[in-house]
């Protein structure tokens, strides 16, 4: 029996939930809602109607309205929702992004929340592999507000190629109560749920015990125990899901060929020799600024400069004053 819904949300969520009916209420008159909608070019989908998600009429918490951007009929096709923690590691955006971009030229669309770290970093993988597969969205505020804004981008490029939901109307704000309840669409809409990156607790938990709940299967990328990043995805490992160590074991989940290596077309402009010696000191690991001065011989300036480099060129990326390759090693 699917778990009450209330049970993962506190108690001053469900006021906030309760106030915000209210407020929406008294202040938002449907006709003004739908002559939004008109405006922005929107479609709402109503529970009950031909073009309500076929994913979510037995749902149990099915959202009695959704409004949409952009293509509907990448919900009949095959789905899979890669979601993780908003404070991601550079490791964890980049296995994200390579697992949306596989994904993407296997042919299968990729769900997230469209949130800072995991959820953003999937999308941007689909839209660079250009493949078959393409993004699905579902965001918590109304589909005129961005959030966070800094995607403001990659909501327009999610739109344009793939699809933009959300069951809140058009002007309504990211309030907190909103995203637990966003993660149970993303998590219905999905055949699979892969959990990259998440702490103790978050959000992609929820999205992991929404999809439980559904029958929905469970994945994650196994993670160092030392790192916080990965304690949420390796104590679902212990706890029965499959891990995910590229994407090949989830087209394996989904019954669909695995591809091998996805060859990834390099965009970045090669490093020069003195920015390259730098790359290759930084190792495996998280380097500091000292550490690398002491590594390299290499005056602090010197140093610094080059890693601003390789940060603009996509080959390094910094987390609290700690420096990461990105992507395959040089």
């Amino acid at each position: 029996r699917p778990r009450d819904w209330s049970s993962d949300v506190c108690s001053s969520d469900l006021e906030g939930l309760a106030d915000a009916w209210r407020r929406a209420a008294r202040d938002r008159r449907p006709g003004d809602v739908w002559q939004r909608c008109l405006e922005l070019g929107l479609q709402v989908l109503v529970a009950g109607s031909p073009d309500y998600p076929d994913a979510l009429v037995d749902d149990p918490q099915a959202p009695p309205v959704l409004f949409a951007r952009g293509d509907l009929q990448l919900l009949a096709a095959r789905r899979v929702a890669v979601v993780g923690t908003r404070n991601a590691t550079a490791a964890g955006r980049q296995t994200a992004r390579s697992l949306g971009g596989g994904l993407a030229l296997a042919g299968v669309h990729v769900v997230s929340g469209l949130a800072r770290g995991v959820d953003g970093a999937a999308h941007h993988g689909v839209l660079v592999a250009e493949g078959e597969g393409r993004p699905i969205g579902v965001v918590a505020s109304g589909l005129d507000v961005v959030y966070p804004r800094e995607h403001a981008d990659l909501w327009q490029a999610v739109a344009s190629s793939g699809l933009l939901l959300s069951e809140a109307p058009p002007g309504t704000p990211p309030e907190a109560h909103r995203f637990p309840l966003r993660n149970r669409i993303v998590a219905a809409l999905a055949e699979v749920v892969v959990v990259v990156e998440s702490r103790e607790r978050g959000g992609s938990l929820i999205t992991a015990a929404a999809a439980l709940d559904r029958g929905v299967p469970v994945m994650a990328v196994p993670g160092s125990p030392g790192t916080r990043a990965a304690r949420g995805t390796n104590a679902l490992l212990r706890d029965g899901a499959a891990p995910v160590c590229d994407v090949d074991d989830v087209l394996m989940a989904l019954h669909l060929q695995p591809i091998g290596a996805v060859p990834r077309a390099e965009h970045r402009r090669r490093p020069g020799a003195e920015d390259l010696e730098l790359y290759r000191a930084l190792g495996e690991g998280a380097c500091t600024v000292d550490s690398l001065v002491t590594a390299t011989g290499r005056p602090l300036v010197v140093v610094a400069l080059g890693l601003a480099r390789l940060q603009l060129a996509g080959w390094v990326s910094e987390v609290d004053g700690w420096f990461e390759r990105v992507g395959a090693p040089l």
